[in-house]
């Protein structure tokens, strides 16, 4: 059984690398977030195989939740700041109504 644990803990330490470039290299702010928060909820699975293997779960069920709201909080205040500073999206500026009447 420890092997079936080893296995999936390898495997999703590679799915990890999909959202990791996601979150290094990502066009937009929002791109970055989103990698950043798939990442951390990869992490707190793994967290949880990790203790399933030490059979120790009780602990870290309590380390996966608390690394889990960590993460939730954190993906919420920058999403909130840079929602607040207008610069979540990278997208084209916006014309003025001046600019548009011509």
């Amino acid at each position: 059984m420890d092997t079936f644990f080893l296995y999936s803990g390898i495997y999703l330490g590679i799915l990890m690398l999909m959202p990791l470039y996601r979150a290094v290299a990502g066009p937009t702010i929002l791109d970055r977030i989103i990698g950043a928060n798939a990442i951390g909820s990869k992490t707190t699975v793994l967290l949880i195989m990790v203790g399933l293997i030490y059979q120790r779960v009780d602990m870290f069920v309590d380390i996966a939740l608390a690394y889990a709201m960590l993460n939730f909080i954190a993906v919420l205040a920058v999403s909130s700041y840079f929602h607040k500073r207008k610069g979540l999206y990278d997208e084209a500026p916006r014309l003025k109504a001046t600019e548009r009447r011509g």
